[in-house]
């Protein structure tokens, strides 16, 4: 293997193995309590995790759990906590997000590199500098801090990991690998994980990705599915969707595996596509590790 890709390759293989260092970190007490209203905010990537965490909090009945991305989100709402995801720290719209609550409420933040200004704005800090990356394109990290926040809700993950054990080296089907187009499906938590799926495919291939909630799939997008285009269902299929998106001639991608190990199959699909074209995922096309805005 070239050097293109090597980061993207060696962190996407990690995971299993961050994954339980930060279960075994114990940080769980530094979370919102349970009852307490909690909004989670981030950007890109971040804000996916974020959409899946608040999904997961409050069906396992912790609380009132709201998701935002950092540029526009309501956080004047009464929230107990508000908790900030971010992998650099630097992100502009978080740091000016937390600048603006001031001590209203009660901040967390929950980092991959702590050498950076948001540990000294925020009152709780959750670290995993070991789950932090080279590569431009994230995995192990937004996948390390999901884990933790769905290991936090009571939720058992030794199948996550011992899915993705499995899955790290199988072959992946041409069919993933040589179609034109991809519509990434989910339901509940796994609705981040579908968005995250469709950046993380756009990010490292430049591939032509959408995503949606799967209930929502048939209300008009399944109009792109065709032939060599494929819908990724995370998680459950909904009755009838497989017959419908093979009805138009695509490829139904359904795979009987924990839908955050289905995630790293997408990670796979995205880095190898990426190769395939000449492409490097760790310096991908208009984008830095941080987006840091001009004032």
């Amino acid at each position: 293997m070239s050097d293109a890709g090597a980061f993207m390759a060696q962190e996407l293989a990690s995971q299993p193995e961050v994954w339980a260092r930060a279960i075994a970190q114990g940080d769980e007490a530094k979370l919102p309590t349970e009852g307490q209203r909690v909004a989670v905010v981030g950007c890109g990537t971040s804000w996916f995790m974020a959409q899946s965490y608040a999904t997961l909090r409050e069906r396992a009945g912790l609380g009132i759990t709201d998701a935002y991305a950092a540029s526009e989100a309501f956080v004047d709402r009464d929230y107990d906590a508000v908790i900030a995801l971010t992998r650099s720290g630097t992100t502009t719209e978080v740091l000016e997000l937390l600048e603006n609550l001031g001590d209203s409420t009660r901040t967390i933040a929950v980092i991959g590199d702590t050498d950076t200004p948001i540990v000294n704005m925020v009152d709780e800090v959750i670290a995993f500098p070991y789950a932090d990356e080279k590569s431009v394109v994230q995995t192990r990290f937004a996948t390390t801090a999901l884990t933790f926040f769905r290991h936090s809700t009571g939720t058992d993950v030794s199948k996550q990991i011992s899915d993705t054990e499995s899955i790290l080296n199988e072959e992946l089907p041409d069919e993933l690998l040589t179609a034109e187009q991809f519509s990434f499906l989910g339901r509940g938590w796994a609705i981040g994980l579908a968005h995250e799926a469709a950046l993380k495919m756009r990010e490292a291939s430049q591939s032509w990705t959408e995503s949606y909630a799967a209930m929502e799939y048939r209300h008009g997008p399944i109009s792109i599915a065709a032939p060599n285009r494929v819908s990724w269902m995370f998680g459950p299929a909904p009755e009838g969707l497989a017959a419908s998106v093979t009805a138009a001639g695509a490829h139904f991608e359904d795979a009987d595996i924990d839908p955050l190990a289905d995630l790293v199959r997408a990670q796979r699909v995205a880095l190898q596509r990426a190769l395939n074209q000449g492409l490097n995922p760790d310096t991908p096309r208009n984008l830095t590790r941080s987006v840091i805005l001009d004032a």
